[in-house]
């Protein structure tokens, strides 16, 4: 079991574009959390973050976790998942990234290490950090009669000269990548998805059907290779209440990002251990994707 502190210093693991953008400048920015030290698989890129935050850059991934209290993560699932199991195994608190894991054993083992250490966690479903969208939920949780929703949220990453257009991106597409947000948000709204059914469209266009807890059922579109002149991210809800759109997702994710970084400090200091968005939650997610993965992938070999 770790010991509570009152001040967490913190690692950055990435130096890619959403680690500058985002984790770092939040890292830098939140009351009683420091920006301690950077890893990156990149040593120059790591050097270069680190001085830029006057935190200490480092190659050594054991060297680096014990020089901290917590772990923020800014790379591809498949690099974060070992990364973060051995994290945990040290006790060392968890700021994660959509998806945790893009497979069922790697999540469960995550869960496992972080509940056995007593860590607290956090997966940065950025929309549910936004104080318009945490209203907007209130409000819609606070009524009964929901009948469905729909979420599409179509990218535009894919294009040429795209930040995002990264190979974990190309790999893995919208479904792994834009998926865990929509999954996460009409989780909030409509229960816990109980079944999914999926089907794809052209490039990496995904469709899901989820079925919710009490009997809601609703609809995800996601894709990074939209045109940029179609991009863009919509969800609403229907039912006895009307029809009620969400807010939009924030042009800057710092903010909720510091959010984040806020709740999950609180909890490390309390020695509490459980978030709406924890780990386990995050394997929850995960788990409805693997299995619409299962879906497309068993579609294309027949």
């Amino acid at each position: 079991m770790t010991t509570p502190v009152r001040h967490l210093r913190f690692g950055l693991v990435g130096t890619g574009h959403w680690a500058r953008i985002t984790h770092a400048p939040a890292l830098a920015s939140t009351d009683g959390v420091e920006l301690a030290a950077v890893w990156g698989r990149n040593r120059d890129a790591a050097d270069t973050l680190a001085a830029e935050y006057g935190a200490t850059p480092f190659g050594d991934i054991d060297a680096f976790l014990s020089a901290v209290d917590g772990v923020a993560f800014s790379v591809p699932p498949d690099v974060q998942g070992p990364i973060a199991l051995r994290a945990a195994q040290a006790g060392k608190h968890l700021l994660l990234e959509k998806p945790v894991a893009t497979t069922e054993a790697a999540a469960d083992a995550l869960v496992r290490a972080v509940a056995d250490s007593g860590v607290a966690s956090v997966v940065f479903f950025t929309a549910r950090f936004q104080a318009d969208v945490r209203a907007w939920l209130a409000d819609v949780t606070s009524r009964d009669g929901w009948g469905g929703g729909d979420a599409a949220w179509l990218g535009s990453a894919m294009e040429h000269g795209n930040p995002f257009n990264t190979p974990w991106r190309r790999d893995k597409g919208g479904l792994w990548d834009l998926g865990p947000h929509a999954v996460s948000m009409l989780w909030a709204c409509l229960g816990p998805v109980t079944s999914v059914t999926a089907d794809s469209g052209r490039a990496d266009v995904t469709h899901l059907v989820l079925h919710h807890e009490g009997g809601a059922t609703s609809t995800v579109t996601v894709t990074l290779s939209a045109p940029e002149a179609a991009a863009g991210f919509d969800m609403w809800l229907w039912g006895e209440p009307g029809r009620v759109a969400a807010p939009g997702q924030a042009d800057h994710a710092e903010q909720a990002l510091r959010v984040a970084l806020t709740e999950l400090a609180d909890n490390a200091r309390s020695g509490r251990v459980s978030h709406p968005c924890d780990v386990s939650f995050g394997r929850d997610v995960g788990r409805v994707l693997v299995d619409a993965q299962r879906q497309l992938d068993a579609r294309r070999a027949g």
